[in-house]
């Protein structure tokens, strides 16, 4: 986090704590809520319009400046051991998300049955883990890195994993939902170029979280994005199968060393005219193979 994005998150953490939504900040400021939307979003201010803001939190530079340099050492991610104490408890588990979704400890109370002093237990809790800083009067401001992520093979994926059907048991048909399953053969440069877009695509959608974070609840809906892309072959296919994969590896060795082109090639395709397997075709066989696999 570079020492701008540090101030601009510093001043959205003091708005959020005092209630003040973008469109609120306009009137005040005044100026277009839009305007402010630009401000944010290009972390670009003029010193008159910073001022204006110090004076309407009753802050000064110091502070802001003191907090951003905290906020600049956030965590990435959690140990396995603390998103396995996560996982083991369902308050703190709940509360941990709330906390992601910047909800306030009256919010948290009135809408799960948990209590004040259980809820403070865990705010306690993750702050200990380096989670959150708890502040007094039980507000507290997130210790997380924009690329905080969730240990790829950790309890809280593995959770996800052995509770799928939760999510996917829904028809996917509400306001920004959607469903699809797409199977395509693609080669190795193709696949890490359109997983770099799909990493993009996760990116804006923890921007937009972190922008909207300033509105009203009621503004705010609980989303979850599921990104899963993997080398796959459906069981029903598996069970149609007359090579395993060593013997089907092998096949396809010899399939590429043929010099003529093959039946059934289309779209202006062109046979290996060099009698050596290109190296998309390489890695898949060494990957049928158990060989090799793709690497980001």
């Amino acid at each position: 986090m570079t020492p701008r994005e540090a101030l601009v998150e510093s001043l959205k953490r003091r708005l959020r704590a005092r209630g003040i939504s973008y469109a609120k900040l306009a009137a005040l400021i005044p100026c277009s809520e839009a305007s402010v939307k630009r401000m944010f979003a290009g972390r670009n201010f003029d010193l008159r319009r910073l001022d204006r803001l110090l004076e309407l939190l009753d802050d000064d530079l110091s502070e802001l400046v003191r907090d951003a340099g905290m906020s600049r050492a956030e965590l990435q991610s959690l140990t396995h051991e603390q998103e396995a104490a996560i996982v083991a408890d369902p308050v703190l588990f709940t509360v941990a998300v709330c906390a992601l979704h910047q909800l306030e400890l009256e919010q948290i109370t009135s809408i799960y049955r948990i209590g004040p002093p259980a809820a403070v237990r865990a705010l306690l809790q993750l702050d200990r883990m380096g989670f959150l800083t708890l502040h007094p009067n039980n507000h507290y401001r997130l210790r997380l890195c924009r690329t905080f992520r969730w240990l790829r093979d950790g309890p809280i994926v593995r959770h996800f994993r052995a509770h799928a059907d939760d999510f996917l048991d829904h028809r996917f048909d509400g306001p920004g939902e959607c469903i699809g399953v797409i199977n395509v053969r693609l080669s190795n440069e193709r696949r890490l170029a359109l997983m770099r877009r799909v990493e993009e695509l996760a990116r804006e959608y923890s921007e937009s979280h972190e922008v909207d974070s300033v509105l009203p609840l009621v503004r705010r809906h609980p989303m979850s994005l599921l990104v899963a892309v993997r080398t796959w072959e459906p069981g029903f296919m598996r069970s149609l199968r007359r090579l395993d994969n060593q013997a089907l590896a092998a096949w396809l060795r010899r399939d590429e060393l043929r010099p003529s082109a093959q039946p059934g090639r289309s779209r202006g395709t062109s046979p290996q005219r060099s009698g050596r397997p290109s190296r998309e075709n390489s890695a898949l066989v060494g990957e049928l193979a158990g060989e090799a696999r793709v690497e980001r």
